[in-house]
């Protein structure tokens, strides 16, 4: 559960910001503390789950797992950088 809502939450940001932009988000670069309690594999399973049926279901995730256990941010996920395509632009395969 505690997953769940820590996907949640980073999806509901990755909307505002999307909004913000008034743009598509094609890619999200994340990076994964050594003690964020979850692997780069399920986090993008949750992700995915969280996604289907919204504007950001294909949604490439980019994600670096730190090794750092002292890191101060080794507990979190860290979203870095967000790849956006205006709403204007034509999506080029």
């Amino acid at each position: 559960m505690h997953e769940q809502s820590l996907i949640r939450n980073l999806v509901n940001t990755i909307q505002g910001l999307a909004a913000e932009e008034n743009a598509r988000v094609l890619a999200a670069k994340l990076r994964l503390g050594a003690l964020a309690h979850i692997s780069a594999d399920h986090l993008r399973e949750h992700f995915q789950q969280e996604t289907d049926g919204t504007a950001l279901q294909g949604l490439r995730l980019d994600i670096v797992e730190q090794s750092d256990i002292h890191h101060p941010e080794a507990q979190d996920i860290i979203l870095e950088s967000l790849e956006f395509q205006a709403d204007d632009e034509q999506r080029i395969p």
